[in-house]
């Protein structure tokens, strides 16, 4: 069973490590195409190193689609020497170590704690899969529009479903929902669709109203007329998430900037509720009113998970004052970004588009925090015939 793969384009330093390496099952490959090749046929590989002579971009890319696509991948990146910027780059990349070239101990080590870690969360996710047989339901709200609600909600779909979950996104907001421009879909199907099922609603009765977007990620749209979705029930909300959290594993919520009868179904349904700020006092009152409304439903406030739009906009207001005018910590940040716009105009996630931009990175990281991965302990293990502390 392959389980390391040592992409190292330098022939004598292929000799060199080989024999080392091939004692312990990892398989030496010469180029990145190589390797690409390599993994769809062994999904059970945990690590990847990536010898100093892979090009420093071609390495990011690779790191950055590998995150979403099979998370339990670990990459260690050798350099000849050690940058401390490209080491920044390669860790927000999502890179795990990066080693100097004639730190043979230090490769030991990295490739250590690296197997380890993939280990542990590979455990850690089937504890959760184990422990909720039923999709985890995302709400994202924001009691002001303008926020980027519609964008985080998403792009944290598409996030989720590109780790190999299946997702579904629901748009709740019934008079003016933005999701099909957001993702470039035709409203032919929506949840005013499912109105004459009522009371009745089977699985087969949900899939005829949903709108596939990609493998994995299905989309429930809002009605294409106000009319329409003023005759959306509380009731069809409940029915709507019951039905469907058999058939999924996370079910991201979109909603209006108002709370209504139907936003408060699927609050009461949420495991994760998603407020987001940006830097403005308006929005910093509505946030600051959610929070309180949160405090008497008693929602559990270790499932909020505040995002900070737009956090790098210079406008008077610092991460550490909002944070403190709210009275939640966040969760992640959002920068402001023009190619969000972009993204938003083309219909298409910038997720997907542009896997290693800030905000890409960002909605990665709110999307580990919805699957509530941890850290693994410290232990000890032999690795390559040396006994390492991770």
């Amino acid at each position: 069973m392959t389980l390391y793969v040592y992409v190292e384009p330098d022939q004598r330093r292929r000799e060199e490590l080989g024999p080392a390496f091939r004692e312990v099952g990892c398989t030496m490959l010469t180029t990145m195409a190589e390797l690409e090749a390599h993994l769809p046929r062994y999904p059970e590989t945990l690590l990847v190193i990536l010898g100093a002579q892979v090009d420093l971009d071609e390495a990011l890319m690779f790191t950055a689609y590998q995150r979403l696509q099979r998370p339990l991948i670990g990459v260690v990146l050798i350099r000849y020497t050690l940058d401390p910027g490209v080491v920044v780059q390669c860790l927000r990349s999502g890179v795990r170590e990066v080693v100097e070239e004639a730190d043979s101990e230090g490769l030991r080590a990295a490739t250590v704690r690296s197997v380890d870690l993939s280990r542990a969360l590979g455990t850690t996710m089937r504890s959760v899969t184990e422990a909720a047989p039923y999709a985890r339901v995302v709400t994202v709200f924001a009691g002001k529009g303008g926020c980027g609600r519609t964008m985080i909600a998403v792009n944290l779909a598409v996030a989720l479903a590109s780790a190999g979950r299946r997702v579904l996104v629901i748009d709740l907001d019934l008079q003016f929902g933005d999701v099909a421009i957001m993702m470039k879909l035709s409203p032919e199907r929506s949840i005013a669709g499912g109105l004459a099922m009522a009371g009745r609603l089977d699985e087969q009765g949900l899939r005829s109203l949903v709108t596939p977007y990609r493998p994995g990620l299905d989309t429930l749209l809002a009605p294409s007329s106000p009319a329409e979705g003023e005759q959306v029930r509380r009731e069809f909300v409940v029915e709507l998430l019951d039905v469907a959290r058999p058939l999924y594993d996370f079910i991201v919520v979109d909603t209006p900037a108002v709370v209504t009868d139907q936003v408060l179904a699927a609050l009461d349904m949420s495991d994760f509720f998603v407020p987001i700020v940006t830097p403005d006092l308006p929005t910093l009152k509505s946030v600051r009113l959610t929070k309180e409304m949160f405090d008497l439903l008693d929602y559990p406030q270790d499932r909020r998970l505040l995002v900070f739009n737009r956090a790098n906009t210079q406008v008077g207001l610092s991460p550490a004052e909002v944070e403190e005018a709210v009275g939640m910590p966040f969760a992640v940040l959002v920068p402001s970004s023009r190619d969000v716009i972009v993204s938003v105009n083309q219909g298409e996630p910038i997720t997907i588009t542009d896997p290693l931009h800030p905000v890409s990175r960002a909605m990665s990281d709110l999307a580990d925090r919805c699957t509530g991965v941890q850290s693994p302990p410290v232990k000890q293990r032999r690795f390559f015939g040396r006994k390492t502390k991770a």
